[in-house]
């Protein structure tokens, strides 16, 4: 099953160029697969934009679940992130034709330890730091990239290395380098907000619960999420700034962005920079070689550098995203009881955009009485003029279950009978039924790193004890011989 309400279609439409979802356990007492779908909001907060459950694991489970997704959405998404699970990968391939499918780079990095690689590689300081700053560099070309791989492979001579070579065939789903030409794709690397946002969802669940327990914890969750966001929204607008610089710049940014939106306005006049600015005043194009603005949607340090020599004294518009606003997401619209009962993203967000601009107004005249008279007096015309057209003769009366379908939220009609049925207890990986029995590199690794205990025929702490010790072995074996 999958769900989403209508606030969490609005969170798509705003914030749903990146998303991520990693599959989560013992939530329930039937072991199904809970599977949250998470962006990032203009708080850099993950919210959550629609939950499955599924029976099980399979390529065809989540096919289906990513196929109702993109149905009750009605776009797909830039960019989707996800571990390396065969099945997900699958279907992603399979159901998100035009979105760019990243591989987490957390999880990858994390198998480093436990490849079967020699125990001298493990210890290599020099070989970490310089594999990690290699991978994770945002700046990277991919062509660059690969030189700089093969040089690494051969100074340690792991150019024959199954994990290496698995790794950097498929560099293109992983490495932030192939990934330069899409937009926000320097919001997301890994999936440590999906991660973080299953934790928090664990922490309302228990792995006894039936359905009905766990959607009512469900509730809990998702409504504290969004007391959060709520408390968010209003810091952000309340918060009263103490400006770093006397720039316009800085001013205006405050006024219009949330917290979660940095702005880089810091002096460079004693540094030297590697990128190259471009600033056309009367085109009021900007464009710096970081790419910093295509890669997370935010003007770069260098940029607001140039600006400032340049005399530019405003942030243009078109690079002030909605998405970073304070209000992307009206507060009415938040709280009204009747949101748009259609499965249209687009009209999901012409509703929310209404409420925005009406809050707007509002907000300009509430302290000029004069003038808010004549908003309300323009106010009552346009909801007399509606009012004509939507009450005629001719439209048919809402029946009860449609009533209540607008109320809820709900965009399919209830059928008059439903039946539930029991589910099957299921076994899937993360269930604690099935365990995976882990390679001979992971144990090796394992053990390397335990604290072990104090040998007591050798002295030493080690993974032996005074039975297996190879020196008690060694030597009772020599008197035997002698």
């Amino acid at each position: 099953m999958f769900w989403a309400d209508e606030m969490e279609k609005t969170y798509y439409a705003e914030f749903g160029d990146v998303i991520s979802f990693d599959a989560t356990f013992r939530t329930n007492k039937y072991r199904m697969v809970f599977v949250p779908f998470t962006a990032i909001d203009h708080h850099k907060k993950s919210v959550t934009v629609g939950s499955g459950l599924l029976s099980n694991e399979s390529i065809e489970s989540y096919s289906w679940l990513l196929k109702v997704f993109l149905k009750t959405h009605g776009k797909e998404q830039t960019l989707v992130l996800t571990d390396q699970d065969a099945a997900i990968k699958q279907a992603v391939e399979n159901v998100f034709r035009n979105s760019k499918h990243r591989l987490c780079m957390w999880h990858i990095m994390k198998k480093l330890k436990k490849v079967q690689i020699s125990d001298d590689l493990f210890t290599n300081t020099d070989f970490r730091k310089r594999f990690s700053k290699l991978v994770w560099d945002i700046n990277m070309k991919s062509d660059v990239f690969e030189v700089k791989w093969g040089l690494l492979m051969k100074e340690f001579n792991r150019e024959d290395t199954r994990w290496f070579k698995d790794m950097f065939t498929t560099r293109d789903s992983w490495i932030p380098g192939y990934f330069s030409d899409i937009s926000m794709c320097g919001l997301r690397k890994t999936t440590s907000k999906s991660e973080s946002m299953n934790s928090f969802f664990n922490t309302y669940s228990e792995s006894g619960n039936l359905l009905l327990n766990f959607m009512m914890n469900y509730d809990t969750a998702i409504q504290n999420q969004r007391n959060t966001q709520r408390e968010l929204d209003k810091e952000s607008k309340k918060t009263s700034y103490k400006m770093q610089t006397p720039r316009e710049t800085e001013l205006q940014a405050s006024k219009v962005c949330t917290n979660g939106w940095e702005v880089y306005i810091v002096e460079h006049n004693n540094s030297k920079s590697e990128f190259k600015v471009e600033i056309k005043v009367e085109e009021k194009e900007i464009n710096c070689s970081c790419e910093h603005f295509k890669r997370i949607d935010v003007l770069c340090r260098h940029a607001f550098t140039i600006m400032l020599r340049c005399g530019v004294k405003a942030i243009p518009e078109r690079y002030i995203l909605k998405r970073w606003r304070k209000d992307v997401i009206s507060r009415n619209y938040r709280f009204s009881p009747v949101q748009s009962d259609s499965g249209d993203c687009e009209n999901v967000k012409l509703v929310n955009d209404s409420y925005y601009s009406f809050e707007s107004c509002l907000d300009i005249v509430r302290d000029d009485k004069k003038r808010l008279a004549l908003f309300a007096e323009k106010q009552q015309m346009l909801l007399k003029e509606f009012e004509s057209d939507y009450i005629s003769p001719g439209m048919k009366s809402k029946t009860d279950g449609e009533v209540v379908c607008k109320l809820l939220g709900v965009t399919i009609p209830i059928p008059e009978e439903i039946n539930i049925h029991v589910p099957e207890v299921q076994s899937n990986k993360g269930s604690g039924i099935k365990k995976r029995i882990p390679s001979a590199g992971e144990v090796a690794y394992e053990n390397s790193i335990k604290e072990h205990r104090m040998c007591s025929g050798c002295g030493k702490r080690v993974p032996h004890n005074l039975r297996t010790c190879p020196e008690r072995v060694g030597a009772t074996k020599l008197v035997k011989d002698s």
